[in-house]
């Protein structure tokens, strides 16, 4: 009797011990599950997310941390509810160790929570609405972009600055477009004249609110659009003789995706980022001319923030030496961002959202007679959101 418990003493100890080895192992593969829009008329943005992270993981050498890297690649279709469902189909079916993508938030606020609650690390590329930053904060949801409000706020000052009283505001209906507006009238102390909030993503026709915008003669007008929806916007904007009389400022607006086919049209206007193509720092140098010879272009903040988000992975696979187990060694490693971002310096807040600077870009001319944005100054420093203390994670 005393020997067939010794036995299974003994068999338990040897268990638990293989048990405790296998969590210790460093994982044989990487399982990376990307949720992006890949059509629809907000596919562009889904592109360039895609573009940017295959872009880094071939620069890794198809590894993270040392270990073999697998993409596996789901289209969300800009559908809240096929978001989640893919979400959860990389989670409990494919089992991938991390999760990025989630261009916008309607998608990503309806799938976060299934990866919260398999305790699966998400990392949005893109969208960063407030709640998340604030009182749904949480362990497993990390981005490397910034908060939605953040670079509008920014833009407000911005205004301030430029001595803008009357502004007309125009936005898709949708979370991030009302975020945008938010953020940047939070800061403003003009007179706001205007303001729509258009039919998301269906209305590609803006007529009527170009219109409202002649009829009011503001200082200036903001926008937010996604790419096909920018390029409409600015091309009809044009074509109602409003381009020099009433300057353009956004966000989110133009870039590598919008200037080969605005050009000139969006020439002179301004807007705040985290991120331009001619930050000179080794990380984006890299990551520019690797982008432009792969893809033949100049690239856009989503591939930028996507590029980012595969190497803040790696860095912290390399840190806890490719052992997945233990998730909250992970959350370490991913709260210590010791890697190269191509923005410069990076830090988290203990909501792990960037703390970052912001620039003023201007849309030019470049050398090549292309049109991109060059950093005309830095327009906030170590810039932190305004949802932080709403967060009760440690």
């Amino acid at each position: 009797m005393r020997d067939k418990l010794l036995m299974k003493l003994l068999g338990g100890a040897l268990g638990a011990s293989l048990m405790s080895s296998a969590l210790a192992a460093p994982a044989p593969e990487i399982k990376l599950g990307l949720v992006t829009t890949l059509t629809t008329s907000a596919a562009a943005g889904g592109e360039a997310t895609k573009e940017g992270i295959e872009l880094a993981i071939e620069q890794l050498g198809s590894k993270m941390g040392g270990i073999p890297v697998k993409l596996l690649v789901e289209d969300d279709g800009l559908n809240p509810a096929l978001g989640k469902q893919k979400t959860e189909k990389l989670i409990l079916q494919d089992r991938v160790d991390f999760l990025v993508g989630y261009n916008y938030s309607n998608v990503l606020l309806a799938a976060y929570k299934a990866a919260a609650d398999n305790k699966t690390f998400l990392l949005s590329t893109n969208a960063g609405p407030g709640i998340l930053a604030g009182k749904q904060c949480n362990p497993y949801f990390f981005i490397t972009r910034d908060q939605t409000e953040q670079a509008p706020r920014v833009l407000g000052e911005e205004l301030n600055r430029k001595g803008i009283k009357r502004i007309y505001t125009l936005a898709p209906n949708y979370v991030a477009g009302k975020e945008m507006v938010g953020g940047m009238l939070s800061t403003f102390k003009g007179e706001t004249v205007g303001q729509d909030f258009t039919k998301w993503p269906d209305q590609l026709d803006f007529s009527s609110e170009i219109a409202k915008i002649k009829a009011a003669n503001p200082d200036a007008a903001y926008i937010f659009y996604p790419p096909a929806h920018a390029l409409q916007f600015v091309a009809q904007y044009q074509q109602a003789g409003l381009k020099d009389k009433i300057p353009l400022y956004s966000n989110y607006t133009f870039d590598g995706l919008t200037l080969p086919q605005l050009g000139e049209l969006a020439d002179g206007s301004l807007m705040t980022l985290f991120w331009s193509s001619d930050l000179d720092n080794a990380a984006n140098r890299r990551f520019v001319d690797g982008y432009k010879k792969k893809f033949g272009r100049e690239p856009s903040n989503f591939a930028a923030s996507a590029y980012d988000a595969v190497m803040l992975i790696d860095s912290a696979v390399r840190n806890v030496k490719g052992e997945l187990g233990d998730k909250a060694k992970i959350q370490a490693a991913l709260e210590a961002a010791n890697f190269e971002s191509v923005r410069g310096k990076f830090k988290f807040g203990k909501n792990h959202f960037p703390i970052q600077d912001f620039y003023l870009l201007k849309v030019a001319k470049a050398n090549d007679g292309t049109y991109t944005t060059k950093v005309v100054s830095t327009a906030a420093k170590d810039d932190v959101d305004t949802y932080v203390n709403e967060c009760q994670m440690k």
